[in-house]
């Protein structure tokens, strides 16, 4: 922009072609680190899916969290940042056994007994659970629009499946049910990440997390132990999805949401849950050759209404002991 600026009584000219730049930048990148993340949140369902056929999803996920808990670490250990945690540990315990533990465990299953796009989709009624869990465990109301983006969800959900008899997603019945457990989790998950968020920071929280959740992770690899081999993980399409579970979507993919989180307002921020199911069931019609039938596209119509609705509400303010302004996790850190 151009403007006049006089001094000494001379006349000066000063061009300000970068007026507005920061402004400008931090709309499009705040958009474009949310976009990014859940892209690859929803690619995650492809190429887990894809890879479940040579590593079961139990020992897929202790490989994943090993893998962050190096980087994360690495990161802590370079800004300092402290992870001997004294404060509302029982909190953090709840942060990597039920969110990063047992809600992509469900998450991982629950893909492997369905599809790449129904994993996708499901996994976004994550926000209205943790509306559920915020009026239970934070004392919000419920109103009148939640009840609504419930009962849509559900009718959502029941056309995706159908009923019995019926035809629809019933054969894929348990697997639905167990990414259904995986949103009911991420969500609870998520009011306990915002409770956390008021004594540490998003990083501490997520790598205290992880390293739990990696040691969670452990035991069931034994039950899946004559379901592969080791030197399964030396081709080069296992080699390259691990690293893309492990590192591209855990730790780029939290940074970028929780950078988006720092330029986006939060009810906006939201919306962008609904690139994840695109993403997902795209790629999964690209690469792994799955079907989306009309029920599919219907149902995840009217979850997507239903979440639209309540993502859309303004957010209560949160007080935090700490500083750094705590963000709120997306669709998992999937």
């Amino acid at each position: 922009m151009f403007f006049w600026y006089f001094s000494n009584g001379s006349n000066r000219w000063y061009i300000n072609i970068y007026r507005g730049r920061n402004g400008i930048i931090k709309s499009f990148l705040g958009p474009f680190y949310l976009s990014l993340a859940a892209a690859i949140w929803g690619g995650l369902y492809v190429i887990s899916k894809f890879t479940f056929d040579t590593i079961p999803p139990m020992t897929l996920l202790f490989i994943r969290y090993a893998m962050a808990s190096v980087v994360l670490w690495l990161i802590c250990f370079y800004k300092g940042i402290p992870l001997y945690l004294k404060e509302k540990r029982s909190l953090l315990i709840q942060v990597g056994f039920v969110g990063y533990f047992v809600s992509i465990a469900a998450q991982f299953v629950g893909t492997n007994l369905t599809s790449a796009h129904m994993g996708s989709l499901i996994t976004t009624l994550s926000p209205l659970f943790l509306s559920l869990f915020a009026i239970f465990l934070l004392k919000e109301k419920m109103n009148k629009t939640q009840v609504v983006s419930m009962i849509l969800a559900t009718i959502g959900i029941f056309v995706i499946i159908g009923v019995p008899g019926a035809g629809g997603y019933g054969d894929q019945g348990l697997g639905i049910f167990i990414l259904i457990i995986a949103s009911i989790t991420w969500g609870y998950y998520s009011v306990i990440s915002r409770k956390a968020s008021r004594y540490y920071s998003p990083l501490q929280i997520t790598t205290v997390g992880i390293m739990l959740a990696t040691i969670f992770s452990f035991p069931p690899i034994f039950v899946e132990i004559n379901q592969w081999h080791f030197s399964d993980l030396f081709s080069m399409p296992i080699i390259l999805s691990v690293l893309y579970v492990g590192i591209i979507s855990t730790a780029l993919a939290l940074f970028s949401w929780n950078k988006g989180l720092q330029l986006t307002p939060a009810h906006q921020a939201g919306l962008f849950f609904f690139l994840q199911p695109v993403v997902g069931s795209f790629f999964g019609w690209l690469f792994l050759k799955e079907q989306l039938t009309a029920t599919f596209f219907i149902g995840s119509l009217f979850i997507f209404i239903g979440v639209y609705l309540s993502m859309n509400q303004k957010a209560p303010k949160v007080s935090f002991k700490n500083k750094e302004k705590a963000a709120v996790e997306g669709p998992i850190a999937k």
